[in-house]
This record gives C-alpha cells, sequence and structure tokens, in this order.
C-alpha cells in the first residue's frame, strides 16, 4: 500500500483517518514486521490489524557472500516462487539491486534470467520488501554499511511489470516511509518504446538505464530478439523525447560478448549511434554461466574497446564484476544455490494464499 492507500483502508475500517498513516509509518520507516511491535497501537487495534492485513511478502531463504562482500539474498514469495536480490558493497555505502518479476519474458540471450522463462510479476509489497529485508540484514551482520542506491536490475524486466514498478517507486520515495531520493534509484530496462512514454510523463521519475548492448540491428536481433519489435531506431527515438531532469544523463548499458559486438569497429558504430545524447555507456564485460555459451573478451579487447569509446568522445565506466563467484554478477541471476543447476521456477501446490486486502 501507498500512504493514501493506507489512509483508506483505516477509513473503510472505520478507523480514523490518521490510523492509516501510523501504522503504514510503522511499516515503512520504522520497518515493523509484526503488528505487536506497533506500541503506540491498543492492544485490540493491533489485533483487528493482525485480522484483515499482513506485513512483509516475502522470506529470506539463504544468504551467499561473494569473496569480494557481494551478498546474493535468496527470497521466496508467499506461493513459493524464488527471487533473488543481491547487495553490492562500495565501502559504508551499499547499492541494492532488486527484482520486478519471477523470471523474464524478455529472453536476452546472453542472461541467464532469461532461460528460466516468466511465471509472474512481483507485486509491488514484494518489490518493496526486497529493500526492507536487505536494510534488516545489514543492520544484522554489519551495521555501519547502509544501502544508498537501488537499481531495478535483477530478475524481469521492469517495464513489463509497470503499475507495480511505480507503486514501488512511490513507497520508497514518500518523505515518510522509506525516504529514498529518487535520483539514487534507477531503473533499466530492455526497451520497451511504449512504456518509456510513460515513465517520461511521472510525477516520481528515477534514473534510467537502456540495456542496449549492439551497435547496430544486425548484432541486436540477434541477441536481445525484442529488437524486431522496437529496433534501435524506435528506442533511440523515445530517449530522445525523454525528459532528463537536469544533471541527470541515461545510462547505456553495453555487455560485452567476445566476437559478437567486442571490436572497435563496434565501438566506432556505437559512438556514432549515440552522438548527440546526453548519456554516460556502462561497459559490462559478460559473465559466464552455464545458460550461454558466450565467452568474456579477454583483458586487452576489453581495454581496446573502452579506450576506443573515450577517444571518440564518449563517457564511459567500465563495470568491474562483483560477486560473479556465487552467481551474483550482472545477468547470472537464476535461482542458483553455490554453484548448482538453475532451479526451476515453480509455485508450491497447497491452499491458495490469502485474498488481498480490499
Amino acid at each position: 500500500m501507498t500512504l493514501a492507500d493506507a489512509e483508506a483502508f483505516a477509513v473503510a475500517q472505520r478507523w480514523p483517518r490518521f490510523r492509516g498513516e501510523q501504522v503504514w509509518r510503522w511499516v515503512h520507516d520504522k520497518g515493523a514486521r509484526t503488528f505487536d511491535e506497533m506500541t503506540n497501537l491498543s492492544p485490540k487495534t493491533r489485533s483487528d490489524m493482525a485480522e484483515r492485513a499482513v506485513i512483509g511478502g516475502l522470506t529470506l531463504a539463504e544468504v551467499q557472500t561473494s569473496k569480494d562482500g557481494t551478498r546474493k539474498l535468496w527470497m521466496t514469495t508467499h506461493d513459493g516462487a524464488s527471487i533473488e536480490s543481491v547487495l553490492i558493497p562500495m565501502g559504508e555505502h551499499v547499492t541494492q539491486c532488486i527484482s520486478s518479476q519471477v523470471g523474464c519474458a524478455v529472453d536476452c540471450q546472453f542472461c541467464a534470467t532469461a532461460k528460466l522463462g516468466l511465471k509472474r510479476n512481483l507485486d509491488a509489497g514484494e518489490i518493496v520488501d526486497q529493500v526492507y529485508l536487505g536494510r534488516r540484514l545489514l543492520a544484522e551482520v554489519e551495521p555501519a554499511a547502509r544501502i544508498q542506491n537501488i537499481v531495478y536490475m535483477g530478475m524481469g524486466e521492469p517495464l513489463h511489470n509497470y503499475d507495480n514498478l511505480i507503486t514501488s517507486l512511490r513507497i520508497l520515495t514518500d518523505d515518510k516511509g522509506a525516504k529514498l531520493a529518487s535520483r539514487r534509484i534507477t531503473v533499466s530496462t530492455s526497451g520497451l518504446v511504449p512504456k518509456l512514454e510513460r515513465l517520461g510523463n511521472e510525477t516520481v521519475r528515477p534514473n534510467l538505464a537502456v540495456s542496449l548492448n549492439a551497435p547496430n540491428d544486425a548484432i541486436r536481433d540477434q541477441i536481445m530478439p525484442i529488437n524486431r519489435k522496437w529496433n534501435i531506431g524506435k528506442l533511440l527515438a523515445a530517449l530522445k523525447a525523454y525528459p532528463l531532469e537536469q544533471r541527470r544523463r541515461i545510462t547505456f548499458e553495453y555487455v560485452l560478448l567476445a566476437g559478437v559486438n567486442d571490436s572497435i569497429a563496434d565501438a566506432g558504430q556505437l559512438a556514432k549511434l549515440l552522438r548527440g545524447f546526453k548519456c554516460k555507456v556502462n561497459i559490462i564485460p559478460y559473465n559466464p554461466h552455464p545458460e550461454a555459451e558466450y565467452q568474456r573478451p579477454a583483458p586487452q579487447v576489453i581495454a581496446a574497446f573502452q579506450n576506443e569509446c573515450k577517444r571518440l568522445g564518449m563517457s564511459t565506466y567500465l563495470r568491474i564484476p562483483k560477486g560473479d563467484d556465487i552467481d551474483a554478477a550482472c545477468g547470472q541471476l537464476a535461482n542458483r544455490s553455490n554453484g548448482s543447476p538453475v532451479v526451476p521456477l515453480r509455485i508450491r501446490k497447497g491452499p491458495p494464499p490469502p485474498p488481498p486486502v480490499e
């Protein structure tokens, strides 16, 4: 629930409107996960709430820690599905990579999540709860660390789950709740052109990252089938129309695949393609996994590609792999545990989950 939803819920129960904000702040500001923690509510109110609502949508089932300090959080949903979120350390500041769907339907050929297919969207509560579980874990194991940045770059295509994406953004950026600044939140997309147009008109607007990964349609058609529906020309036209706030840039993500898109000529085409854009390019050396046969380019090839991009005037950053030893790096999220094969996404058999609060 957004704060407005919580207030409307309270009124529907014939409680004072302020009761909705009171409970909402306990959850989103103070991190309460049970109604018993809400000590300024009467025992009867807490009991009534427990009969009508639930707090939290996820269970933290497993945590894996990389040699570089990256933590992969394996979480289960109320219906037995699995998702992953990653805590990436940067000194005392942490970036959390969160998921928006159980699996993914986009089918990028180099991505492990794509091999799982799509089971369902995460609801807004399940998206937000990844952040709250991440905060609770850090408070226990590394109290000095703080989640400073949120990136919607985990499992799923965020713009395929548009309504829940926007609701989760409104919850996370509310000044009475988690208080995250929109400039500290990035949404990554493979390029759903109509949804980009909608996102540009929202009152809450995160940073935008676009998974480009190719300098031309021929290569992008091969590695990202979504390009056959919205090709690079349509994608870039939508991005040129996207309203950027002052001092913000679009981030283009470029996964380097050996022998596919990593040549000096590819760098030249990329520079020509992005000329005139207020942007930066994140170069991401491919992170190997069992579900794809691509290879990471040799270090000298990566360096040559980046140097050519810089020579041609592009603002480029090399993404150093983090968490790749526990399958937590970009493109590796696939519900693996300690290197075991992909765990099929499945919905647990059994009684249906409780209905959502009306």
